[in-house]
């Protein structure tokens, strides 16, 4: 409830700008999104100008974003622009049983010659497939012959992510960091 008075208080007196540090931060969903929808309405006839950590909360209210990692500002664009520029690939997850790991990485090699296995755990396994390299419907090509050999558990194929975004600019940030 303090969240969303504080931010009914924020909007009191139809301000020109208005400042917001974590509004949703601790909301049960529905109350979240709720107060998404406020927050966009408000944004109509002023500033906001938001905090947050969510990205899934960025990308739903704000028409531009700002990455920071240690207080210094990474970048700066709308989604869109943040995802073309820092994305450029696809995440490609499959799971299968322990024992075929070897024949779905065959597969993602066979797609994507580069692609790079980000997360590998009893079955489940996850890649980034460059998007230069890939079609879609080659994919789902390869998925479908897959499952003539194998046993697919599951599979899915998904663009870069904010999160996907934020992560990537802060490990940059941190690496450069360190170097200096």
């Amino acid at each position: 409830m303090k969240r969303r008075l504080s931010v009914a208080i924020a909007l009191i007196g139809d301000p020109k700008v208005v400042y917001m540090d974590e509004p949703s931060t601790g909301l049960d969903p529905a109350s979240r999104k709720n107060l998404w929808n406020v927050v966009k309405h408000a944004k109509r006839n002023r500033a906001i100008i938001l905090t947050t950590h969510s990205m899934e909360e960025a990308e739903y209210l704000c028409d531009r974003l700002g990455i920071f990692v240690d207080g210094s500002l990474q970048c700066i664009g709308n989604p869109k622009e943040l995802r073309a520029r820092y994305g450029g690939s696809y995440v490609f997850t499959m799971t299968t049983s322990s024992n075929e790991e070897e024949e779905v990485e065959s597969l993602v090699r066979k797609l994507s010659p580069s692609a790079n296995r980000i997360y590998h755990i009893s079955g489940t396994q996850k890649f980034e497939l460059p998007k230069h390299e890939v079609r879609i419907a080659d994919v789902f090509r390869a998925v479908e012959n897959a499952k003539k050999k194998f046993t697919i558990h599951a599979w899915g194929l998904a663009d870069t992510t904010l999160e996907d975004v934020f992560i990537k600019v802060a490990k940059g940030a941190e690496s450069f960091n360190l170097l200096s």
